[in-house]
């Protein structure tokens, strides 16, 4: 028997929680929902959901600060949910290390859409951790099996799920242009949309991780007009 895989839905709307609850449990899976951070926290105490889908304006903790109480011990799947006309917020919230995001009102067959997207993502990536152990890469080493990289003047850095996909897909494609579309695929499960800015601001996330400021020879290049590469020789370890 395969169990279904289990949604948190944290949001302080009860019509949008009973809505979630009902067209995604008929889509195959098990929802259990919050009103906010508190009931949220009870809730993770004793589940184990494989994605969470956050509201930004919530009662008490909003869902930035929930989104960074999260990533301090979980890379879970993160979508938040952001009023359609507020850039700066979905901007925020990718820097805090969500995964994606969807604007309300929303389309219950879009966030379908992009859940099993980022739920596909997360079993790839779960899949190739058991080929290789260490990916080590200019002056790191990635731990493909804690999601953990290594610095060799031994700094250690945590990475967010979204975090982890992008390096890994510029990791399997050193010194590749990889154009914004190709990112947004791998890394959300959808292309790029006009004008969206995630992809750049996921891009300067990863950067501060790798202290990729500019001051030597970057890692990761703009290559204007077309996209992003990452200039470094890869090598695997078991």
């Amino acid at each position: 028997m395969v169990l279904a895989k289990q949604l948190l839905v944290v949001d302080d709307d009860q019509e949008i929680r009973n809505l979630l609850q009902q067209y995604l449990s008929k889509s195959g899976f098990d929802v259990i929902s919050a009103n906010d951070g508190e009931e949220m926290t009870k809730l993770l105490e004793t589940n184990d959901p494989e994605l969470i889908i956050l509201d930004i304006m919530l009662p008490g903790d909003d869902g930035f600060t929930l989104c960074q109480q999260i990533r301090r011990t979980s890379n879970v799947p993160i979508i938040m949910l952001t009023a359609n006309s507020d850039e700066m917020d979905r901007i925020v919230g990718l820097e805090l290390g969500a995964d994606d995001y969807i604007g309300k009102p929303f389309n219950p067959r879009e966030l379908l859409a992009r859940i099993k997207a980022l739920l596909r993502r997360s079993q790839v990536t779960a899949n190739s951790q058991h080929n290789t152990r260490y990916i080590r890469f200019g002056q790191w080493r990635l731990d493909t099996q804690n999601q953990q990289l290594e610095h060799q003047d031994g700094d250690k850095l945590e990475l967010s799920s979204s975090d982890y996909r992008l390096l890994q897909l510029f990791l399997q494609h050193p010194n590749e242009t990889l154009d914004r579309d190709t990112i947004s695929d791998a890394t959300r499960g959808r292309e790029s949309l006009p004008m969206e800015r995630g992809i750049d601001v996921q891009i300067s996330r990863l950067r501060q991780r790798l202290k990729d400021d500019g001051s030597q020879t970057r890692l990761i290049r703009t290559i204007r007009g077309v996209g992003y590469m990452m200039v470094t020789q890869v090598s695997h370890e078991a």
